[in-house]
């Protein structure tokens, strides 16, 4: 896609800004994921989009609904990266029930009401560019989700539709990692 092959950057490459967040990396996962590796290049790309990941993870949404927001705006932006990372930390990590994971890989409904009312409200808003049908909006709040909420599912579709675009520009290759949960949009 792109004239311009983006670096896949290392410890030992990135630029000296990169580095501090590429130990802590390190240390958290134990291996720097290639999204990371190409966002080292601009280093306040990185950091920005680390630090806007941590905020994200202090909102009232719990982990499970954390991830039906990240993994819901990845597939409706076709980011075949973030759709199998997000799927792997689902899975593995946060223990996500498979039905819920496998639904949004498929955009069909959740079997959970509340979920899927997260998830239906995160690709409005996607799909919307920030605009819900006031239909969609009430549909949210009837689930039992409040106005923070609605905030803070726009920082998740914020933090993903950057990482997103990244992948889309950058051609992403797809970590060994999270090869199991590989995911395409032509599928």
């Amino acid at each position: 896609m792109s004239n311009l092959k983006f670096p896949l950057h290392t410890p030992a490459t990135a630029p000296a800004a990169s580095k501090p967040a590429f130990e802590k990396l390190k240390k958290t996962l134990g291996f720097i994921p290639n999204l990371y590796a190409h966002l080292a290049e601009a280093p306040a790309a990185l950091n920005g989009y680390l630090a806007l990941g941590d905020q994200f993870n202090q909102t009232s949404l719990s982990p499970v609904e954390r991830q039906v927001v990240l993994l819901s705006t990845s597939i409706e932006n076709g980011c075949d990266y973030c759709a199998a990372a997000h799927s792997f930390v689902a899975r593995n990590l946060v223990k996500a029930d498979a039905g819920i994971i496998d639904a949004l890989r498929a955009r069909r409904d959740l079997p959970d009401t509340r979920l899927n009312a997260l998830a239906r409200f995160t690709r409005e808003l996607v799909n919307t560019r920030g605009r819900p049908a006031p239909a969609a909006l009430n549909a949210f709040y009837a689930a039992g989700y409040d106005q923070r909420a609605v905030l803070e599912v726009i920082t998740g579709v914020a933090l993903k539709t950057l990482s997103n675009y990244v992948n889309h520009l950058t051609e992403t290759p797809l970590d060994p990692a999270f090869e199991a949960e590989r995911w395409s949009d032509a599928a």
